[in-house]
């Protein structure tokens, strides 16, 4: 098409050149049919002679000739002018069909599709290759864009398209196939057709639509790039190689108080001060990134500012983030976490923090307690894996089987995003609750919580529970728990044998309503059922417990005790107390039995003891009379008699005197007459009257009393009493031959007095009976008495507010220890 329109241009101009030549050529022919010199003469004459028709008939010859020549002129010009136009036609047309040879030899040669229309509604004339559109682009479907187009670049060859078939437009657009291919499509109006040219694009075009695209991209991804940086609210700039300011964004122009962001940059403001700058200078000339925080004044106010610059090829770029804020809440976060820290070192749960790199960052006075790790490993940042490692090595971990699993099993926690619980039986017994907590910014915080405590406490809860129910269930009284609201919470089995309350009504958990209806039947005592339901449902201000005694139809007695709960609830107690009450009332009877008994004992023991008396005392005064011979003199046999009378009625008098010294002391008749004694005198005084049985036994006596001993307060006599009978004893369970020791001593506020023998010693099922009254046991000596002796000892050191002990062993011997204070208390006085 393009050559046809060459050739067309080309005859035009030959056509312009030969009509010059013609002009040329007809005036030739003119001065060539003019006469030589001459004829110009003989015509001349002849012209004399002739005449106006001779003229005219001339004329018409002349213009006759003259047609004739120009025609044949005309003729030949025209002639050679058609032969060299057919020459050059056909030239013409030899270049046409070489050059159409050509043509399609390019067609064929180059890997291309033409398409064209004659009409508009006429049908497509395909030629071509369809093979450069890939495989199943074939025929027809070429003309399906969207087969082997993106959306729009169909929509646009298509409107292209339209606009070339209806008013002649022609186009040329480069598109990309949605295989990555790139097609250059070109559409021309040819000689009344509507001609498409595809043709892929290869070589140095390829590279340059890529290189285009990519430009394109890239001045997309640029101009939003700086449509984002202007419409950042933080100051941004580029510098150029001197470090002048080429742009800034509406954010730095504010900072800087300018009209807007050319002004700023026409004025050179700058936002950071000299130093800053020339550090920057320095960083950019050595290539490398400036980041610093920095103070500057922004806005009239002065700001903290976290600079970024980085150098490019051509300069630099930066940006300056205001963390004034942040710096703010940074100081305060720091006292915070200073106070966590705090807060977290006083915990008894161990805390240990690591960070995203698997270290230990944190860790609280109780992590290394309960691991005992030395800080010095601690502050070296060890990794989780080399905690755990060191932790094995001492044998602090949880005995495992396959160590490397358990431990990738407790490191998941870095790749867990909820929070794991583990729990940690460690070799010593402990038991760990450990909670991995994922940090959000990576990391895990550990949390160990020592809960043997707890364990055994729950253990012992659980026991304790178990064994209160149990026992609650093996008691013989009958309890039941009421709740607030009034139904039963919990009872014992003897709870509804005592009622003979079914199981299935237990199980329904009654009220108490329904429980008085029930057991009010057997035990119509109403006002203390009332009571009853007012402790467990009524409303009172404050809650006591109450008791209550109540008695069935068929007698059995039962005590009923309420109590309040701290949980609102009321416990209900009945104990069956028939066989008590019953004891009871046989107690009260025997008690009154007892007490008269006592009293007719202690009216006896006055009587007899006063009626003894005037006669014994008479019996001894005519006696001594007799032993005097003051009536007479007796004989040897009369003496003897009259001296075992003396001694009898001596040891019937002292029983006597015994019996009435312990009648005092229980009727608190018994007062002390408190004086200093000397404790030597007091013993040797009670010695004193055992000489005669001392010397009959042959029995030694040794005295071991500190010569400082000195005095203390007490009644004289009744120590000497308790002394005697202390020595007496000695001597009546000593054999012949034997030693008896007294010894005193000062112990702090007390004195001390002690009385050993060498006897056959006591029996230890008869020690704790020898201080009864009337408990004589003669051990298989000759000993006899009425057992009144320790009795009246531990009567009267008692009086004195002393204690008495007794330590016997069997075959060595008795002693006997009575503790008296340095001064009797008041009441023992009087």
């Amino acid at each position: 098409m393009q050559g046809a329109t060459r050739a067309g241009e080309r005859r035009e101009r030959r056509a312009s050149r030969a009509i010059p030549a013609l002009s040329c050529t007809a005036l030739g022919m003119s001065l060539a049919s003019l006469p030589s010199p001459v004829a110009a003469e003989d015509l001349g004459s002849l012209l004399g002679r002739a005449t106006p028709q001779d003229f005219a008939g001339l004329a018409l010859v002349l213009g006759l000739i003259a047609f004739a020549t120009t025609t044949a002129l005309v003729h030949l010009r025209e002639r050679r002018r058609w032969a060299r136009q057919e020459a050059l036609l056909a030239r013409e047309n030899e270049e046409l069909r070489a050059r159409a040879d050509r043509v399609a030899l390019l067609v064929a040669t180059e890997p291309q599709l033409l398409v064209s229309w004659h009409g508009r509604d006429a049908e497509p004339e395909i030629e071509g290759d369809t093979s450069i559109f890939g495989e199943g682009i074939s025929g027809r479907r070429v003309l399906a864009f969207g087969s082997w187009l993106p959306a729009a670049g169909a929509q646009a060859l298509e409107r292209a398209l339209e606009r070339l078939k209806e008013r002649g437009e022609r186009f040329q657009m480069n598109l990309r196939a949605t295989s990555g291919a790139y097609y250059e499509a070109e559409g021309r109006a040819i000689g009344g057709r509507a001609v498409l040219r595809l043709r892929e694009v290869t070589g140095d075009r390829l590279d340059l639509l890529r290189h285009r695209d990519a430009l394109a991209e890239a001045r997309a991804e640029n101009d939003a790039l700086a449509g984002v940086l202007d419409s950042l609210p933080v100051p941004a700039w580029r510098r150029d190689a001197e470090g002048r300011l080429t742009w800034v964004n509406r954010a730095y122009a504010e900072a800087v108080e300018a009209a807007d962001a050319a002004d700023a940059v026409s004025r050179g403001l700058e936002l950071l001060d000299a130093p800053t700058r020339k550090a920057i200078d320095r960083q950019r000339a050595e290539g490398t990134p400036y980041q610093d925080r920095v103070t500057a004044v922004v806005a009239g106010a002065r700001r903290v500012l976290d600079v970024t610059e980085t150098p490019n090829g051509d300069g630099s770029a930066g940006v300056a983030i205001d963390v004034s804020e942040l710096e703010a809440v940074r100081s305060d976060l720091e006292r915070q976490m200073a106070a966590h820290v705090r807060t977290l070192d006083q915990l008894p749960t161990a805390v240990a923090i690591f960070d995203a790199s698997q270290r230990l960052t944190f860790w609280n006075a109780a992590y290394r307690e309960l691991w005992q790790l030395d800080a010095a490993f601690l502050e070296s940042g060890p990794t989780d894996g080399e905690v755990l490692d060191e932790l094995r090595a001492r044998r602090r971990l949880p005995e495992q089987a396959d160590y490397r699993a358990w431990k990738a099993d407790v490191l998941a926690a870095y790749r867990s995003i909820e929070p794991q619980e583990h729990w940690w039986y460690l070799p010593d017994g402990r038991t760990l609750r450990v909670l991995a907590n994922p940090n959000p910014k990576g990391g895990v915080t550990y949390l160990f919580d020592d809960v043997s405590e707890r364990f055994n406490l729950e253990s012992r809860f659980n026991a304790l529970l178990n064994a209160q129910g149990e026992t609650l269930n093996s008691l013989r009284e009958g309890v039941a728990v009421f709740g607030s609201n009034g139904h039963l919470k919990l009872c014992n089995p003897a709870f509804g044998h005592l009622w003979q309350i079914s199981e299935d009504m237990l199980g329904e958990l009654p009220h108490i309503d329904d429980v008085i209806r029930h057991c009010g039947a057997m035990a119509p005592q109403q006002e203390a059922w009332d009571v009853i339901r007012g402790a467990v449902a009524g409303v009172h201000d404050t809650r006591t417990g109450f008791a209550a005694r109540m008695e069935r139809r068929d007698g059995t007695v039962i005590d009923c005790v309420t109590a309040p709960l701290p949980d609102g609830s009321t416990l209900l107690t009945f104990t069956d107390v028939t066989a008590s009450v019953e004891v009871e009332r046989a107690l009260k009877e025997k008690n009154q039995a007892l007490e008269q008994a006592a009293r007719l004992r202690d009216d006896f023991v006055h009587h007899v003891s006063y009626e003894l008396r005037s006669p014994l005392t008479n019996i001894i005064g005519f006696v001594e009379l007799l032993d005097a011979e003051t009536v007479g003199p007796l004989n040897d046999k009369q003496r003897e008699y009259a001296s075992h009378i003396t001694k009898s009625s001596a040891a019937l008098l002292a029983i006597i005197n015994d019996i009435l010294d312990l009648a005092s002391i229980d009727n608190g008749a018994m007062a002390l007459t408190c004086e200093e004694i000397d404790i030597r005198e007091t013993i040797d005084a009670a010695l004193a009257g055992l000489q005669d049985r001392l010397a009959e036994r042959q029995i030694r006596v040794v005295i071991d009393v500190p010569a400082d001993i000195g005095r203390f307060v007490a009644d004289a006599k009744r120590v000497r009493q308790v002394l005697f009978n202390l020595l007496s004893n000695a001597i009546g369970f000593s054999e012949s031959g034997q030693t008896v020791t007294v010894s005193a001593r000062r112990e702090g506020e007390e004195v001390v007095f002690s009385v050993s023998d060498s006897g056959r010693g006591i029996a230890p099922e008869v020690r704790s009976r020898v201080f009864d009254r009337f408990e004589s046991h003669t051990l298989g000596s000759g000993h006899r008495g009425v057992g009144l002796g320790l009795s009246i000892v531990r009567s009267f050191v008692e009086l004195h507010g002393g204690t008495v002990s007794l330590d016997s062993t069997p075959g060595r011997g008795t002693t006997v220890t009575c503790r008296f204070p340095r001064v009797p208390n008041r009441a023992a006085a009087e």
